[in-house]
């Protein structure tokens, strides 16, 4: 009996097992099915019921699987985890579970994950861990805030903008079914749609189009496409009055049976008064039954519409194409991207902004879960793409990053934090932009300048000009900065008041002037003279010489130029020794002033250059020797041509030194001649004058001259206007015969018209006559 009842129950149990086992291969069969229509939802509840009978290593992989198509990285990293556990479990299964707990957000688990089974990261370089790591340690210096009044409880994303601004984006918002909060369909989905309620993808409303218009009100885009389920991705072409999406079609406008693949296609229609979808059109590319076309983006300029699909032919997977189109919406063949941007996985979302190219790819080595990256766009061709990094890429699935018609930039993604499944995101920088304009005294752009602009830490910043010769940097928020811009031959420029505190706009401008340094500036000129056979410094040369070291003292900038003579009565070699000895002897003087004697620089030239036709052997008065014997004093400004100089201290406007520097030349004075009664000759007191403005006139080529001949009241009117112009040619002679040239000077007369004192009653005294009896000197810039 005992025996009969242990037959008994070893046959029970063996059918209880059988039973289980045909049972779960059932559910399998069913939840392959399903997957395979990608009726992921069904296959989940499948694979569930499956493992809960009997838990195996390869019903785990398939609900790991189907979570990671869904997006839903958490459950799939935990399902991995429970993969890898089993005994049938390889290293490709543990590089699959690596990359599923770099999508949890599980990225500093990750080397005791490697550690736990006796890995290191070297045994799995197609994950590229270290890639990953430099790219975790790069982040751009922007912020990402969620678009007000778009983001739901469900999933929303894209982000395209019509004429007047409204932004228009999809979103699966509203009630869910049995499936709880899934991810939408949103990427790489080509649903069997069994119940035209909801998506059999995912249990969640179907995507629509919404629209959020200026004012904030979001309203649904109706369209008028026969038979639509989920309608997403629009991308508007506001000049053409049109707007391109994607668009699943219910079965009943499909043909074939009940067990069919519904994939995606694109279709394009015109947007009415309302915002509304009309006369939609579908792309001729579409294909539903075989192949998905989906994420359309409309580029205007390039006269492209550029999508992702996977048709065949292509790299695998879903990859980026485009097509041409002519006024008429004529559409040429598709062009793969090719290998530069399409890789054996998903590439969607494409768009372009300028000379940048934005997509989002699973097959680039990336930060986890889908990343979006950017690309070099020049004439149409496309290079360079690279991982965009930190904060536009996450451990999560980052997409469809567009740059909008009035410039701001939008992402979608569903990273942790967010208000629903998937969020959009406005991109706003961190970082203020700098944009300083460099120009010349005349207003003309420079733009073969050096600049150097660095932080409050002393760090550099990177700048750049842009197309218009503009400086351009980004400048960190809460910091100071201190911008030099220099050129050889200019005065350097610093500007250390350029901070982000407390500044709220996104451009701190500025401009700039470089002016050019003015090279041997002659500023102050005079003469000293000398006794016969002397070098000493006489007591009438003292002024003179304590104005000039005065100067020194103050401006380090100037140099002095001392050229000194003799007259002729001595030998040649003598006559050099001496005016050597002279020159020295301004320079010995000038020491007391603590000028170096590096700043003054000493000519001599004996006999060699006299003023006067009082050479060798030529009987003249000892006043016309006297002119001969003498220092010629010229103060340079900025006297080494190989020398950056600063500005000088106390001149804000560069533009203005030219003025400044006249300012200082006006206080040598220039010397007003006065002439005996009736007489027109140069006396002999005025000629050392004449004979220091003839220095500064030869040696400031830039100055004109102006001579103004003047008489006093005694005498008529014709014969003192005759008068006051001998007197002014006289004075103007004398300079030419000094080598100034006539054409650098205007001589003009008044008569007795523009006297000093009014002498016209004859009560004035001679003193005052002799006021009237003058030429006046003035000089001005060319």
């Amino acid at each position: 009996m005992e025996k009969r009842l242990c037959i008994l129950f070893l046959v029970f149990s063996l059918s209880f097992l059988t039973t289980e086992t045909f049972g779960q291969a059932r559910l399998l069969r069913y939840g392959d099915k399903q997957a395979g229509l990608e009726n992921y939802s069904k296959a989940l509840e499948a694979y569930k019921d499956a493992y809960n009978r009997r838990s195996t290593y390869g019903t785990a992989v398939r609900l790991a699987k189907t979570y990671s198509l869904l997006g839903m990285y958490d459950e799939a990293f935990e399902w991995w985890e429970r993969a890898v556990s089993f005994e049938e479990s390889d290293r490709d299964d543990y590089s699959v579970y690596l990359r599923s707990a770099v999508q949890a957000g599980q990225w500093d688990s990750i080397e005791g994950l490697l550690s736990a089974k006796g890995y290191s990261e070297y045994d799995f370089p197609e994950l590229d861990l270290a890639g990953m790591r430099e790219l975790r340690s790069q982040k751009a210096n922007v912020k990402l805030v969620p678009v007000e009044g778009v983001n739901s409880a469900g999933s929303d994303f894209g982000a395209s903008k019509d004429a007047d601004g409204a932004h228009y984006f999809s979103s699966d918002r509203g009630q869910v079914g049995d499936a709880g909060s899934r991810p939408g369909i949103r990427l790489d989905a080509k649903p069997n749609i069994f119940n035209e309620e909801r998506s059999g993808y995912n249990e969640r409303e179907f995507y629509r189009i919404y629209k959020k218009d200026g004012g904030g009100d979001v309203s649904v885009v109706v369209t008028d496409l026969a038979g639509a389920l989920h309608v997403n991705d629009p991308s508007v072409a506001p000049d053409l009055g049109l707007v391109f999406y994607t668009a699943f079609v219910g079965k009943s406008k499909m043909k074939g049976t009940r067990d069919f693949t519904n994939h995606a296609g694109i279709y394009y229609g015109r947007l009415d008064v309302d915002g509304n979808i009309t006369g939609s059109i579908a792309f001729p590319y579409n294909d539903h039954q075989s192949y998905g076309v989906m994420n359309p983006f409309i580029d205007t300029e390039a006269k492209r519409v550029y999508f992702a699909s996977d048709m065949p032919g292509g790299q695998g997977g879903f990859d980026i194409y485009y097509v041409e189109y002519d006024a008429e919406m004529n559409f040429s063949a598709p062009v793969n991207l090719g290998p530069e941007v399409n890789t054996s996985e998903n590439e969607s979302h494409p768009s372009r902004s300028g000379e940048s190219f934005y997509f989002s790819s699973r097959g680039h080595m990336g930060l986890g879960g889908m990343d979006v990256f950017v690309a070099d766009y020049s004439k149409g061709n496309i290079s360079n793409v690279r991982n965009m990094g930190l904060p536009f890429n996450s451990e999560r699935d980052d997409f469809a990053f567009v740059v909008s018609g009035d410039g701001k930039r939008y992402l979608s993604s569903d990273r942790f934090g967010g208000m629903g499944l998937d969020d959009i995101y406005s991109v706003e920088d961190l970082f203020k932009i700098l944009l300083a304009s460099v120009s010349d005294c005349e207003g003309n752009v420079v733009l073969d300048y050096s600049s150097e602009l660095k932080r409050s830490d002393n760090s550099p910043v990177d700048s750049r000009l842009n197309s218009e010769g503009q400086l351009l940097a980004e400048l960190d928020p809460d910091d100071d900065f201190v911008l030099r811009i220099s050129k050889k031959g200019h005065f350097p420029l610093t500007d250390s008041g350029i901070t982000t505190k407390g500044f709220d706009s996104d451009t701190l401008r500025r401009e700039y002037v470089l002016a050019a340094i003015p090279y041997r500036t002659p500023v102050y000129v005079d003469i000293v003279y000398y006794d016969l056979d002397r070098s000493e410094i006489r007591k009438d040369a003292a002024p003179s010489l304590d104005k000039i070291g005065e100067l020194m003292s103050k401006y380090s900038f100037m140099d002095l130029v001392v050229s000194s003579h003799t007259d002729s009565r001595a030998s040649d070699a003598y006559n050099e020794a001496l005016s050597e000895r002279r020159a020295d002897a301004v320079r010995d003087y000038l020491g007391r002033f603590g000028i170096e004697r590096s700043r003054i620089r000493l000519e001599w030239h004996g006999e060699r250059k006299l003023v006067n036709d009082c050479g060798d052997g030529v009987p003249c008065p000892e006043a016309e020797h006297q002119l001969n014997r003498r220092s010629e004093l010229v103060l340079e400004a900025f006297p080494d041509t190989e020398k950056e100089y600063e500005l000088p201290e106390g001149i804000e406007d560069p533009c203005e030194l030219p003025g400044y520097l006249e300012r200082i030349a006006e206080d040598a004075g220039l010397p007003t001649v006065y002439f005996d009664f009736d007489r027109s000759g140069i006396r002999q007191v005025h000629r050392k004058e004449l004979e220091r403005v003839g220095v500064m006139m030869k040696r400031k080529g830039d100055l004109r001259l102006y001579i103004e001949g003047h008489t006093d009241q005694r005498g008529s009117d014709v014969y003192n206007m005759g008068l006051s112009e001998r007197r002014a040619k006289a004075v103007m002679d004398y300079l030419v015969n000094r080598g100034v040239d006539d054409s650098r000077m205007e001589h003009s007369w008044y008569g007795e018209s523009r006297p000093v004192n009014d002498c016209s009653t004859g009560d004035c005294t001679e003193a005052q006559h002799q006021q009237n009896r003058r030429t006046t000197l003035r000089v001005s810039g060319k």
